[in-house]
């Protein structure tokens, strides 16, 4: 019997297009024989538009776009017979980044609906999208971290001079600004004065209510990708050498110009470093499923982690899948490992009473 997957993908957020890039890829890596695919594609609008099962990859996003050929749903339909003659999903896997889909939103309809799910639980999704709640658990854990602070929308209008002083009296420059729950890159600027300091939170604002500013450091990029529930296992390391000032949103998923080096050239003993402090991290957050977790390596030595990304993008220049492609687990090996562990945490739910 195949494995009925949902594929949730799209979304309302500001990362749209990498999720069906993310969603193309993975429908490329699935196996047929073990998989019947069943693509829902959600709107920039948040109209969810359920297409028919694919039989193979597809050439292009635009094919996973479903207008009329798909049918419009309510979310909670995941939960009915796909035919009167077939069963419910058995699996679903959202390939959603950024808010409503990262979030904890649309895992939290999925808990209420009782069906499995690819990745990260309500709590870890949340937090780890908000990345100020993220460094303030690992700041709990014990985790060094670069310094930071943060501001809602309403406190910089109130007084936009006070959060410029701020910053430049506890962090100072470079900084970067960054929307608190978004990822990918997008609205993220890196500021050497005042000026771009002041143009860097107006484009911050534009994608979130809240904001985080943390201290700019001179660093090599060095991510690991972790997999499993309660017993994470850590890839081997990469690192990320962008040609560009930083790695933002066009170096991701437009033109690729970004070399990724893998394995990272660091020695042994960081290895083991950070391979500690991701297992920490992961459990800090009560991640499940799978994560990447991204660390600033400094000259000096020191290790510091950077965030978590609970549900990495799966794109051509990803770092994700190929992490663990040199660890020995290949793309199609990959996606079912997920799915395998989705469904391993959906069945030890199940044992949990809801009586007393």
């Amino acid at each position: 019997m195949k494995i009925n997957i949902c594929l949730l993908y799209g979304g309302k957020s500001a990362e749209h297009e990498v999720s069906l890039q993310t969603a193309k890829a993975v429908i490329q890596a699935l196996d047929t024989n073990k998989f019947a695919i069943h693509p829902i594609f959600i709107s920039k609008e948040g109209n969810w538009i359920k297409g028919p099962e694919l039989s193979g990859p597809v050439e292009n996003v635009k094919e996973l776009e479903f207008g009329r050929n798909g049918k419009e749903i309510v979310p909670n339909a995941l939960s009915s017979k796909l035919t009167a003659d077939e069963e419910s999903y058995d699996v679903v896997f959202p390939l959603l980044h950024g808010p409503n889909g990262e979030d904890g939103t649309v895992q939290g309809m999925l808990e209420l609906l009782n069906i499995p799910y690819v990745g990260n639980g309500v709590l870890a999704s949340s937090a780890g999208m908000d990345k100020v709640i993220m460094k303030n658990l690992f700041a709990h854990e014990g985790l060094d971290q670069v310094n930071y602070v943060w501001f809602i929308r309403s406190t910089w209008e109130g007084s936009p001079e006070r959060a410029y002083d701020q910053v430049e009296k506890e962090l100072g420059y470079p900084c970067f600004v960054k929307p608190a729950n978004l990822g990918s890159s997008v609205g993220i600027s890196k500021c050497e004065n005042r000026a771009e300091l002041t143009e860097a939170f107006v484009e911050a604002f534009k994608y979130d209510r809240k904001i985080i500013v943390e201290e700019g450091v001179t660093a090599r990029e060095i991510e690991v990708g972790v997999l499993g529930n309660d017993f994470p296992e850590v890839s081997i390391a990469g690192e990320i050498v962008p040609k560009s000032d930083f790695y933002d949103y066009k170096s991701k998923y437009i033109d690729g110009d970004t070399a990724l080096i893998i394995p990272a050239d660091i020695p042994t003993e960081q290895y083991v470093t950070i391979k500690k402090m991701a297992a920490r991290a992961f459990k800090a957050l009560d991640c499940s499923g799978l994560a990447r977790m991204d660390f600033f390596v400094t000259k000096e030595g020191r290790t510091i982690i950077n965030e978590v990304n609970t549900m990495p993008g799966f794109t051509p220049f990803s770092m994700f899948p190929l992490v663990w492609k040199h660890t020995g687990l290949e793309y199609p090996q990959l996606i079912e490992r997920m799915v395998q562990l989705a469904l391993e945490r959906h069945e030890e739910k199940q044992s949990i009473i809801h009586t007393f």
